[in-house]
């Protein structure tokens, strides 16, 4: 019986490299790498071995037969990817597919001296830098991150309700007491520490800071209260310290969210979901206690252009069918609609929204009774109206704009990267330009992630850019182009201590982690978020004091 993955993949080739018969495709060496939702396991291929299941750090992989409910129908789509595709050759043994010659790109000679490198920026991005710098080379590397514990994406940005896409982060957290890493975490480059300092102490710099703000709509009555970031959103209900438990108060018995990628359907499903079901996963005390009471019944999922062109992945689209006591519609305001879905190619995005119902809505009316998410193209934002507060939404139609009367507007239109102190950056792109990770004229200074790439693709994808950042770090260091650091490794954390304080380490964060499990233990849920930088502090500065074991 064949092995697939399922809803969660995280596409970072993880599973590839440990499958002995290589049978999962797109490999990272393949063109399809990285355009695909997901990867795929054959099943006309796989020997049953589970090595890709206990490799994947997302718990993505399972034995076709064991799939159940939802995950049924992964099997099916395993197989389809292969469906025009020949019957692998047998050959004399169980590798039906040829391997390439083995490649050690990345690496240090053996007698090469420890380099030592800063990684700015402890998500999916930097984390997967720090694993290929310790992995492959002799480095050692020091952790940053703004704010008090470590995580980025993972924790912040992972909806509460997909707690296998946030196992990545227990891969990750393994570095963090590796022996050559040092952590130094609520420390910002820009504030605390500049550039040239940081630089001063290390061979090398990996900014790993993502996309820190938010695309506008530039619409009138864009910043009336109730219209928000899907940012904001998503950082509140995953108890983020910058974003404080009372920024946002769900009201009316409508949301409209502008957009229509992954992030807003992840909105979508939280505002609707069961709050039962809910206080099963880490979402913030604060979140979890508001979404009880808010009178939500509908989310209105609101797409500039047609379902052939929506930007969700088709799991995650998948996901919101299986939701229990939630209707999804199709509002039929447009005859493009209708006519992209019936005419959609098995493969095709449209046609994954055959099979939902369409109707016209009477936006005069409040929402029908239950829970709904009405998926609405062809429809543009055009003002935001209200007074003191958002009262509806005017957009777009085929006949002529209309209002959507709601409580509340969630822009959900994409990440845009914000200036690195000390770095050059493009306003255009929202980017730091970089030559293949290195930034130009800034020897040893270099970028990974979305500030390298702009906001574009999952988790997985930080691996193969990582991967190109890191090689071209060691290329560099080959040729002797890297600078010598003008200052003693311990002199960091001398500096940081004068300027910081209690900067949370290793051990702070270990405390952290044991205190947010601890909390959910007593309470029934996988963990409870600290939810402020003075409780993340504290928690770490008391583990400080505490004795050894």
């Amino acid at each position: 019986m064949t092995y697939a993955i399922t809803q969660t993949c995280c596409s970072d080739a993880t599973c590839v490299a440990v499958c002995p018969v290589n049978c999962i495709h797109p490999t990272p060496d393949e063109p399809a790498f990285g355009t695909t939702d997901m990867l795929y396991i054959d099943p006309r291929a796989c020997i049953d071995c589970g090595a890709c299941a206990d490799a994947c750090p997302v718990d993505a992989i399972f034995p076709a037969d064991r799939l159940t409910g939802p995950q049924q129908e992964f099997a099916g789509i395993n197989a389809a990817y292969y469906g025009d595709q020949p019957p692998p050759a047998a050959g004399a043994g169980p590798n039906f597919h040829a391997w390439g010659e083995p490649s050690f790109a990345r690496g240090l000679p053996a007698d090469f001296a420890p380099v030592r490198v800063a990684v700015v920026g402890t998500g999916p991005a930097g984390m997967y830098a720090a694993e290929d710098l310790l992995l492959h080379t002799n480095a050692e590397v020091t952790l940053i991150d703004r704010l008090p514990v470590a995580g980025g994406l993972v924790r912040y940005g992972v909806a509460p309700d997909h707690p296998g896409t946030k196992g990545i982060g227990d891969a990750f957290a393994r570095f963090h007491s590796h022996p050559r890493v040092r952590t130094h975490l609520g420390v910002e480059v820009g504030r605390d520490i500049t550039a040239e300092e940081l630089a001063a102490h290390h061979h090398a710099v990996v900014y790993a800071v993502g996309a820190g703000a938010d695309r506008r709509l530039g619409i009138p009555g864009e910043d009336l209260p109730g219209s928000l970031s899907a940012t904001t959103f998503v950082s509140w209900y995953n108890a983020h310290p910058d974003v404080p438990a009372d920024a946002v108060r769900p009201s009316g018995e409508r949301v409209v969210v502008v957009g229509n990628g992954n992030v807003a359907l992840d909105i979508a499903r939280v505002l609707v979901s069961d709050a039962d079901d809910l206080a099963r996963t880490d979402i913030a005390d604060h979140a979890l206690t508001a979404l009880r009471a808010a009178p939500v019944r509908e989310v209105v999922l609101l797409g500039r252009r047609g379902p052939e062109d929506a930007a969700y992945t088709p799991s995650e689209l998948r996901a919101l069918r299986h939701l229990d006591g939630v209707e999804l519609l199709v509002d039929d305001h447009d005859p493009r609609v209708g006519a992209a879905v019936d005419a959609a190619g098995a493969a095709d995005r449209a046609a994954l929204l055959r099979g939902i119902p369409r109707a016209p809505v009477d936006w005069s009316r409040p929402p029908a009774p239950g829970r709904r998410i009405v998926f609405r193209f062809h429809s543009a934002p055009v003002e935001v109206l209200g007074e003191d507060a958002v009262r509806a939404v005017r957009v777009t139609g085929p006949s002529g704009e209309r209002s959507l009367p709601a409580g509340m507007v969630l822009r959900a239109v994409g990440h845009r990267g914000v200036p690195v102190a000390g770095l050059p950056f493009d306003e255009a792109t929202g980017t730091v330009p970089h030559e293949a990770g290195r930034v130009p004229g800034r020897p040893g200074t270099y970028v990974v992630g979305w500030i390298k790439r702009g906001p574009s693709g999952g988790i997985g994808t930080n691996r193969t850019c990582a991967a190109e950042t890191v090689g071209t770090l060691i290329a560099d260091a080959v040729a002797g182009a890297l600078p010598e650091p003008a200052h003693p490794a311990k002199a960091l954390r001398r500096l940081l201590r004068r300027r910081v304080g209690a900067v949370v380490d290793a051990r702070g964060l270990a405390a952290i982690d044991r205190a947010e499990l601890a909390r959910g233990r007593d309470t029934g849920r996988p963990r409870v978020k600290l939810a402020t930088v003075e409780e993340l502090r504290a928690t770490a500065r008391r583990a400080r004091w505490a004795p050894r074991p």
